[in-house]
């Protein structure tokens, strides 16, 4: 009989395995801890996580950066600040550094470096991990009101308590492939629409995308569903060989997923001069006709463009881009303006779950206890991570997500642990 069972050993299920062996050697308790996961070998979401360099947090996290019932996510939040992120790193001998952006990444520059710590800290608190144990169901055991009894791949396992924190769909090959959420339907829980998210966007292979790979700029995204703005950033914009990715795409994915799961009519809109209405890009460009007549068009737009993306929308509204900017009809150039203001990107699907660094939807946060992540429906299960119902933006706020449901389920599933002892006693 183990104490505690954690399922899934990505960022959640260690952090929980290590806070829960921390709380129990601080009470002078020994329990036994195992920590179960599918795969071979662990952690291959924070090896690839920024750019195989780890964004372990963000110097400013808040609920506003999050999608889910933001009430409880505020709490949770509160309980395991990005002050406390930094500390504990620290504890495991990981220093992080913070960039312009504000993300904080390890000061080795390799996700590795936080890996490592963390399976280390595992091993020296005792903490037993099992890899090739994928778990195939979990059961209740009735008898005395308590208890698990976990199926997996090599056998069967008993526990008193289990966490759940078997991420959700996003890079299926590093186990996560969806199949916790079965596991928390077979226990009582319900489980949303869940969508990629934080995933790139293909465009329709008649756009000029192609002749634009690996060039970024500032855009202002609009996504539109069912006529009705539902989100509205800033941010750059990168163009690739199948469309378009870069922060503020990938922060505005989920709402074009979920749209589209859910078959409403979608539509995403570009303002490649943000902070700039129609009106006010008019008015400059009249300015510019004033002041510069014989100016072609291309360079008038690559005063404030990139001149490969100047080119490419001239070309793409049918103009030449050696016209002058006097001699443009009328017509084309309220085709110009529109497509420099209010550009609709002929989206045709999201990248895939291979693409996608987390997950949209999943088990709503109102069926877990926000002080301890456990189960309010299932006593003794507790769900952390990504396979609840909350999806952060870019920037390392869903390593936060997972560091402070890790540190609440941790603490709470350790003293439930002594509580239940001192009363089988």
């Amino acid at each position: 009989m183990h104490d505690v069972a954690v399922i899934g050993a990505g960022a959640a299920g260690l952090a929980a395995s290590i806070f829960a062996a921390e709380a129990a050697a601080k009470g002078d308790r020994l329990q036994r801890i195992v920590l179960l996961d599918g795969v071979k070998t662990i952690g291959a979401k924070i090896l690839v996580s920024g750019g195989g360099r780890c964004n372990v947090t963000h110097e400013v996290v808040t609920p506003a950066d999050y999608f889910g019932n933001r009430r409880i996510i505020k709490n949770v939040l509160a309980a395991f600040s990005v002050e406390q992120t930094v500390k504990w790193f620290a504890s495991l001998g990981v220093e992080l550094k913070r960039e312009k952006t504000g993300k904080l990444f390890p000061v080795t520059d390799k996700a590795r470096t936080v890996l490592f710590a963390l399976v280390e800290r595992c091993r020296e608190l005792g903490v037993e991990i099992q890899t090739n144990h994928r778990v195939g169901n979990i059961q209740r055991v009735m008898d005395h009101g308590h208890g698990f009894v976990i199926h997996h791949s090599q056998g069967v396992l008993h526990a008193r308590k289990v966490i759940l924190a078997t991420g959700g769909r996003s890079i299926p090959k590093s186990g996560s492939d969806g199949f916790g959420y079965s596991l928390a339907c077979r226990l009582g829980h319900h489980v949303t629409a869940t969508v990629p998210a934080l995933v790139p966007l293909v465009l329709d292979d008649t756009m000029f995308h192609k002749t634009l790979s690996g060039l970024s700029h500032g855009v202002e995204l609009t996504t539109v569903v069912k006529g009705r703005i539902i989100d509205c950033r800033t941010g750059s914009l990168l163009w690739t060989h199948f469309g378009i990715s870069g922060p503020v795409v990938m922060d505005a994915s989920r709402f074009w997923c979920l749209a589209q799961e859910q078959k409403e009519a979608v539509a995403v809109y570009g303002n490649v001069l943000p902070g700039h209405n129609l009106e006010q890009v008019r008015e400059w460009f009249m300015e510019q006709i004033q002041d510069n007549p014989r100016r072609s068009l291309v360079k008038t737009l690559a005063q404030r463009l990139p001149q490969r993306f100047a080119e490419a929308v001239i070309h793409h509204v049918g103009c030449e881009v050696d016209t002058t900017i006097a001699q443009l009809q009328r017509k084309d150039r309220d085709h110009i303006l529109t497509a420099l203001t209010k550009f609709r990107f002929p989206i045709v699907q999201d990248r895939g779950w291979n693409y996608a660094e987390v997950t949209a939807g999943g088990v709503p946060l109102e069926e877990i206890s926000f002080r301890t992540m456990e189960s309010k429906l299932v006593p003794g299960l507790y769900l952390i991570g990504e396979i609840l119902d909350c999806d952060g933006r870019i920037g390392g706020l869903n390593f936060q997500w997972a560091w402070a449901t890790g540190f609440l389920a941790g603490r709470a599933v350790s003293a439930s642990v002594c509580t239940d002892g001192e009363a089988r006693r």
